[in-house]
C-alpha cells in the first residue's frame, strides 16, 4: 500500500513538473512571439487562422445593425418586434413596460439575451448585442464641451450555413412582411419628440377634429380641400418635379388654438406627429439626422419658431451675443432643401404669436405654402365651442355675447375656460355673459384714461 502511495504521489508530481514545464514554455514562446514578429504579420496570421476556423465552422451569422449610417435599419425595427413576441420561459432576462393606454405588459429582449426560433422546420438563434459610446458634444465655437453615452444596438442571427439562402431569401423578408401587416393594423397615431440625436414616443390621443376645432368656416374649408389635394397629389407632385410636401405657418396671439389645429390636421390625415425642439438640437448635421429618422406621412412641427433660435429678420437691428447651434440656412435647408427630399408626403408647420420676427425667407412659398392666421374669438366660433361643450345650437343670451365679443379681443381659449365652469349651459353662458360685459367696461375705463391723458 506505502509503495502504491508513493508511486501515485511521484507521478502526480512529474504530471505537475510537466505541465509547468509546458506553460513556462508557452509563455516564453508567446513573448518571444510578439517581440520579434512584425504587429503586422501577426494581424495578417490571425486573420488567417480566422478564416480557417470559419471555413471548418459549420455556423452562418449575420449581423443587424440598429443603424446604418445616420439611417434607421428597417430590419432591426422588424426583428425587434418580432422577437417580442418569441420571448419565452427559457429567456432569462427580458425588458418589461407598459404605457398607460397599454392593456397588457410589453415584452421584449434584454442586451446579451438569447432566443430561439423554428422556422419551416430550421432553428435560427437570435442574439441581442449593446455596446457605449461617448459622442462628443460641442459648443457654439466647434469646441468639444462634454461627452454624452450613446448606446448602439446590434442582432446576431445564426444557423447552420446550408440554411444561409433560407435566411437571406425566405426567413429575413417573411419577418418584414409580417412586421410591415402588424404596423397597418395599428391604428393608433404617435407623438414623438426629439432629444438631441434620437426620437422617443408617446400614443397620441388629441381629440381635435375639423368639426370640433372654433375656426372660421371659409378658413376651416380652405385648409381641409388644401389637405384633401396633397393626400391625392403623389402623382401630381412627381409630375411638377417637386417634393411631396406641404408647409403651414399658423400664427396669431397665444390662446388661438393653433397646437389644436395641429393635432386636427394630424387626425385628419391619419398621420404621426413629430414636435422637433430645436434646443435639443446640437447642430446642423444632427438636424439632418433627425430628418432622415423621420417616416413618411407625417406631421413635422416646430412650435413658437421665433423663440427656438435666433433666426429673427436679417434687416432687424437687433443682435445676439452668441451663435446658434441650429443655423438659418440649416433650417432653410431642412424645409425646402436637398434634404427635404429623402422622404415624401410630409406636413411641416411652424407655429408663431409673432410672425413680424420671422425672417422672409422662412415664409416664402415653397417652405410655407400657406399662412393661417389663427386670430381672437368670432361669433361663429363662439357657436362651435358651445355646441362642443353643451350640445346647443340657440339660446337667448346668444345674441348679447356675440355683439360683445365683436367689440374685445377675447381668445377661443378664454371662452372655452369659462364655459367649462359649469355642466348647466344657462349657468355657463350667464357667467361668460357677465365676463363679457366686465371686460367691455375695463377696455372702455382704460380708453378714456388714454384719452385723458393725451
Amino acid at each position: 500500500m506505502a509503495s502504491n502511495s508513493k508511486k501515485s504521489m511521484s507521478s502526480r508530481q512529474g504530471f505537475l513538473a510537466t505541465t509547468a514545464s509546458i506553460a513556462a514554455s508557452a509563455m516564453l514562446a508567446r513573448s518571444v512571439f510578439y517581440d520579434f514578429v512584425p504587429e503586422e504579420v501577426r494581424t495578417s496570421m490571425f486573420s488567417q487562422i480566422k478564416i480557417f476556423q470559419n471555413l471548418l465552422s459549420r455556423e452562418f451569422s449575420m449581423v443587424i445593425h440598429d443603424k446604418e449610417g445616420m439611417t434607421t435599419n428597417n430590419v432591426y425595427k422588424a426583428s425587434m418586434t418580432y422577437l417580442s413576441s418569441l420571448v419565452s420561459h427559457s429567456t432569462q432576462r427580458v425588458r418589461v413596460k407598459q404605457f398607460n393606454d397599454d392593456k397588457s405588459l410589453v415584452v421584449s429582449l434584454d442586451s446579451g439575451q438569447k432566443v430561439i426560433d423554428v422556422f419551416e422546420g430550421i432553428q435560427f438563434k437570435w442574439c441581442l448585442y449593446c455596446s457605449q459610446n461617448n459622442v462628443p458634444s460641442k459648443d457654439s465655437d466647434k469646441k468639444i464641451s462634454s461627452y454624452m453615452v450613446s448606446n448602439s444596438y446590434s442582432l446576431e442571427l445564426s444557423c447552420k450555413k446550408e440554411h444561409k439562402d433560407k435566411a437571406l431569401d425566405v426567413y429575413l423578408p417573411w419577418i418584414m412582411n409580417w412586421w410591415n401587416n402588424t404596423k397597418n393594423q395599428n391604428t393608433i397615431l404617435k407623438l414623438f419628440l426629439n432629444s438631441y440625436e434620437d426620437w422617443s414616443s408617446v400614443n397620441l390621443h388629441h381629440p381635435a377634429t375639423f368639426d370640433t376645432i372654433a375656426m372660421d368656416p371659409e378658413l376651416k374649408k380652405t385648409i381641409i380641400d388644401d389637405l384633401s389635394k396633397f393626400k391625392k397629389g403623389k402623382d401630381y407632385y412627381k409630375s411638377v418635379g417637386k417634393t411631396w410636401k406641404r408647409g403651414y405657418l399658423l400664427y396669431g396671439p397665444p390662446g388661438t388654438g393653433k397646437s389644436s389645429l395641429v393635432a386636427a390636421i394630424a387626425n385628419f390625415l391619419n398621420y404621426n406627429i413629430y414636435d422637433l425642439d430645436l434646443a435639443q438640437v446640437q447642430g446642423n448635421l444632427q438636424l439632418k439626422g433627425l430628418l432622415i429618422e423621420m417616416t413618411n406621412k407625417s406631421v413635422i412641427v416646430i412650435e413658437d419658431i421665433d423663440c427656438s433660435i435666433p433666426i429673427k429678420n436679417r434687416d432687424s437691428k437687433d443682435s445676439y451675443s452668441y451663435r446658434p447651434k441650429v443655423t438659418l440656412s440649416g433650417l432653410l435647408n431642412f424645409v425646402d432643401g436637398l434634404w427635404s427630399s429623402c422622404s415624401e408626403e410630409r406636413i411641416i408647420i411652424f407655429t408663431t404669436n409673432y410672425k413680424e420676427q420671422l425672417d422672409p425667407a422662412l415664409l416664402r412659398p415653397g417652405r410655407m405654402d400657406m399662412h393661417i392666421y389663427m386670430g381672437y374669438c368670432s361669433p361663429s366660433m363662439f357657436r362651435t365651442l358651445v355646441f362642443n361643450y353643451h350640445h346647443i345650437e340657440h339660446h337667448s343670451l346668444f345674441e348679447q355675447i356675440e355683439a360683445l365679443i365683436k367689440d374685445l379681443e377675447i381668445t377661443p381659449a378664454t371662452i372655452s375656460e369659462h364655459l367649462l365652469r359649469s355642466d348647466d349651459a344657462d349657468v355657463a353662458l350667464q357667467e361668460l355673459l357677465k365676463f363679457l360685459q366686465l371686460s367691455k367696461q375695463e377696455a372702455l375705463d382704460k380708453e378714456k384714461e388714454k384719452e385723458n391723458k393725451d
